[in-house]
């Protein structure tokens, strides 16, 4: 069985994968973190990692930016695998979390849903057959209006995707409303959408002369995302040092 401690647990993927594990015999939460201690739960719960006493195969994040640099360090001092889905990081922690993958498993990825996973690898190989052609790209993604960070790390990853199969010789484009000049056509324009209760819609457009191809993908309930840190939880406990993400996943299935 894999114990997990669930960083973030009270946060609303926390409880979602809580429930998530909680039917799954394979799976146990063993300690959770979160600075907000005012829901019950079964298992322990500590205002920072810090102060964490308890065992575990692997950690699960799900929490803030602000939060990773301690999780971090704790994997590393601790030698538990962590499971990083927090969105929103700097250049700089992202580094941090590479540099830690030399002494212990971490997995990081912007968006845990296989569907997701899936578009990318449709998206480097459509890239290869429409950018040569001169279509333009551009990604437009929705989210709730409680979501702090835009674009979605997700988009972001989209991007990535399809630039480093072009070379990466794109750049990003967030806001066309601060030059009034004419498209380049090495740009990939990504627009935010912020409102209501929509969990996570992404939207990939290679518009060409006279055709328009659309990729899209659409998350009813954030428990898509849980299921997919839960599956990403078994693979990494165990796991020797490096950077693993939701290919390394889906490729041991």
């Amino acid at each position: 069985m894999t114990k997990i401690i669930m960083h973030g647990c009270n946060g609303h993927m926390g409880r979602v994968i809580t429930d998530i594990c909680a039917q799954d015999e394979n799976v146990e939460i063993v300690a959770g973190i979160d600075p907000f201690t005012g829901v019950e739960n079964v298992y322990p719960v500590f205002k920072t990692i810090d102060e964490c006493d308890v065992a575990a195969d692997v950690i699960i994040d799900f929490s803030n930016a602000k939060a990773v640099d301690a999780l971090v360090d704790y994997s590393v001092k601790n030698n538990v695998p962590v499971v990083l889905c927090t969105t929103g990081l700097t250049d700089e922690q992202i580094a941090n979390a590479k540099a830690a993958s030399d002494k212990v498993a971490v997995l990081r990825s912007a968006n845990m849903s296989l569907g997701i996973n899936t578009l990318m690898d449709l998206l480097k190989k459509a890239a290869k057959v429409f950018a040569p052609a001169g279509f333009d790209i551009e990604i437009v993604e929705k989210h709730h209006n409680q979501k702090l960070d835009a674009p979605s790390g997700t988009a972001i990853a989209l991007a990535d995707a399809i630039n480093d199969e072009m070379g990466n010789e794109y750049n990003y484009i967030y806001d066309r409303s601060t030059k009034r000049e004419k498209r380049d056509e090495k740009e990939i324009g990504i627009s935010a959408v912020r409102g209501g209760n929509i969990v996570g819609e992404h939207e990939v457009i290679f518009a060409g002369l006279d055709e328009v191809i659309t990729f899209e993908h659409t998350a009813y309930s954030k428990s898509v995302f849980a299921k997919g840190a839960v599956e990403a939880a078994k693979f990494l406990a165990g796991k020797k040092p490096g950077m693993y993400d939701m290919a390394d996943v889906i490729a041991a299935k």
